[in-house]
């Protein structure tokens, strides 16, 4: 199946803040500025690369603010994955690193990113990963990148996005089939993260919140959601982890749904730290055909 991160270079991920890199490690520091990016950039670099995440573990990334030891390491990297205009204090800090266009891989300049499910201002939503077809575009693109800066390990870098690409592909083709023939083909999600997945398989995202998941809907939106869960005999409310689930649990109170979890992966919690990418979206498969009565 997919390749499970090395022992030390998971751990760094997993327990980040407080996991800085070895100085006296000579191989290619690649800095992430979030869980999925730094997935991809270990199973993309294996034990050729040092990774290093720079959301801790039950941080929201949306709510990133960098340290200065950060922002110093941001020097020092070999290559920083970010994506532009999700985490403004990673924006920041690259533009302060001042690093070579080489050293620096903005994933928002690699794939196509859509303005969010509800936003009348034209808010671009970032959560482009939870698109496993995206994710071979955002794969290739670290892969290149690495070779560009790590010329001597071009074989294995491209064997191992050779690796990463198959397992994306076997998680698109069990999405596409998995959500074929369903009941239903709305989901109700705490906040707007699941537009590209909705997209990707013919699902409509009804969104509580916006691209903040800390925005709360006024009241009216909040009776406007109910009424349609109501009407379109939507079964479940989706929250998920790292955020608040108050509003979403009042819906499903008042509309007689149930609440089940709809993980954005935009980083790994104290109860999820033992799993990977490809696990959540596995479980966030399985959450949506329960959902949505799907054969």
């Amino acid at each position: 199946m997919w390749l499970k991160p090395p022992a030390v270079l998971g751990a760094c991920v997993l327990l980040l803040a407080a996991c800085s890199s070895d100085a006296s490690d000579d191989r290619p520091l690649v800095i992430a500025s979030f869980y999925p990016l730094a997935f991809v950039a270990e199973q993309v670099g294996g034990d050729a690369i040092q990774v290093d995440n720079l959301t801790a573990p039950g941080s929201e990334p949306h709510d990133l603010e960098l340290t200065p030891r950060q922002v110093a390491d941001l020097t020092d990297a070999s290559l920083v994955i970010y994506e532009h205009g999700f985490q403004p204090s990673v924006d920041d800090g690259v533009e302060q690193a001042d690093l070579p266009d080489e050293a620096v891989l903005d994933i928002a300049d690699e794939v196509s990113l859509v303005n969010a499910t509800g936003a009348d201002s034209g808010e671009v939503d970032p959560h482009i990963w939870l698109d496993p077809v995206a994710m071979e575009q955002i794969s290739n693109a670290v892969a290149d990148r690495l070779i560009e800066i790590d010329p001597d390990n071009e074989r294995v870098y491209e064997h191992n996005v050779d690796r990463l690409e198959g397992e994306l592909r076997r998680l698109d083709t069990e999405y596409r089939k998995g959500l074929a023939d369903c009941q239903r083909r709305t989901i109700v999600t705490s906040h707007d993260a699941f537009g590209y997945l909705a997209r990707r398989y013919g699902l409509e995202q009804i969104p509580i919140a916006g691209i903040d998941p800390h925005a709360e809907p006024s009241p009216a939106q909040q009776a406007e959601i109910a009424d349609l869960v109501d009407k379109e005999g939507i079964t479940t409310v989706f929250t998920e982890t790292l955020v608040s689930d108050d509003v979403a649990e009042s819906i499903a109170n008042e509309t007689g749904a149930t609440v089940a979890t709809l993980d954005p992966i935009e980083g790994l919690s104290d109860d999820n730290s033992d799993q990977t990418y490809f696990d959540l979206m596995q479980s966030n498969l399985e959450s949506i055909r329960e959902a949505n009565g799907c054969s």
